[in-house]
């Protein structure tokens, strides 16, 4: 057996240890976690033993309950801020945002954000725009529950492959 095998199955049986009401909760906190998110999560619940459709469920609302969180507060932020207006310069990492956001709008940045970074941090960025709440959680939801399903779809191809 290779080292990759080897480390597969000593994480299946940690996995397998815990109750199994516990290892969706785990695979949600994983997908909570910026860079992991929910596609990280389902592949960490697959591997790990979890059911593929349970994992990528509880990853899934793992993420977007991260990323719900974030864009109440950012919008919140958002509110304090624009009460005590400053003009201030934009950074070249704003501009590069905004420049995204007037070509692709809300749909576009929340579906192909995870491209380039977590959704957490593309909510943030569209809540902190004025983007209204309900219209960002709608389009993160759409993402990453389009995200988490294609990795749920390639990550259980390949064990199918492989198996």
């Amino acid at each position: 057996m290779n080292p990759v095998e080897n480390l597969i199955l000593g994480f299946q049986d940690l996995v397998a240890q815990l109750p199994e009401w516990v290892q969706p909760l785990i695979v949600a906190l994983a997908g909570a976690v910026p860079f992991i998110e929910g596609e990280g999560g389902t592949v960490i619940g697959v591997v790990g033993g979890v059911n593929p459709i349970v994992a990528a469920i509880a990853a899934a609302a793992g993420n977007f309950i991260a990323v719900a969180i974030v864009v109440l507060l950012g919008a919140q932020i958002r509110a304090a801020f624009t009460r005590r207006r400053q003009p201030r310069p934009r950074s070249a990492r704003r501009e590069k945002f905004q420049k995204a956001f007037n070509r692709y709008g809300v749909a576009g940045v929340s579906l192909l954000g995870p491209l380039l970074l977590p959704t957490h941090f593309t909510a943030a960025a569209l809540a902190g725009s004025g983007v209204a709440k309900g219209r960002v959680l709608a389009w993160q939801a759409v993402a990453i529950v389009l995200w988490t399903t294609l990795t749920l779809l390639i990550i259980t191809g390949i064990i199918a492959i492989a198996g």
